[in-house]
């Protein structure tokens, strides 16, 4: 279970390691490509709270924020959707609070969890269908990645 809270704090450091970023940083496509830091941002957090929300029977946390950009978790999106999704200054901020309380339910449900618990099977639309432990690494596992490409978009010289 120590393995599973370890690997669960290490999004919220990743997240801990993105600088401040501006405005434009934030909805910049860097060569085109449609996914910007605010969509890795919005997405992380969609990603992680529609599926946690899932697994746990309680409300989402995107509920207890006010955020103008779509409820849903950006997958399967079209180039143009992706891009459409754009912050200012203050939503900006709120989706990174957003982002930090997903994660931290995350974690913090982890450490509600009995090593049986992690075999439960919560998804059989898969196969092989899917426990509880494994659905946590992928949600994990979803968010270091989109928050590390976030990382290396904020560190890309502009100019």
């Amino acid at each position: 279970m120590n393995v599973l809270l370890d690997l669960a704090q290490r999004p919220i450091d990743t997240l801990d390691a993105l600088p401040e970023v501006s405005v434009e940083q934030a909805n910049a496509h860097l060569g085109g490509h449609p996914n910007s830091i605010a969509w890795l941002l919005w997405h992380t957090g969609r990603m992680a709270d529609i599926q946690l929300a899932a697994l746990t029977g309680e409300p989402e946390v995107w509920e207890r924020f006010d955020i103008a950009l779509p409820d849903s978790m950006g997958y399967g999106q079209t180039p143009e959707e992706a891009r459409a999704i754009a912050v200012d200054e203050a939503s900006l901020s709120a989706v990174r609070d957003y982002v930090r309380a997903t994660l931290e339910a995350v974690r913090d449900y982890c450490a509600t969890l009995s090593d049986a618990a992690l075999d439960d099977i919560v998804d059989t639309n898969w196969t092989p269908h899917v426990s509880r432990g494994v659905r946590l690494v992928s949600i994990i596992d979803d968010a270091v990645q989109h928050l590390g490409a976030a990382n290396h978009l904020a560190g890309v010289p502009r100019g």
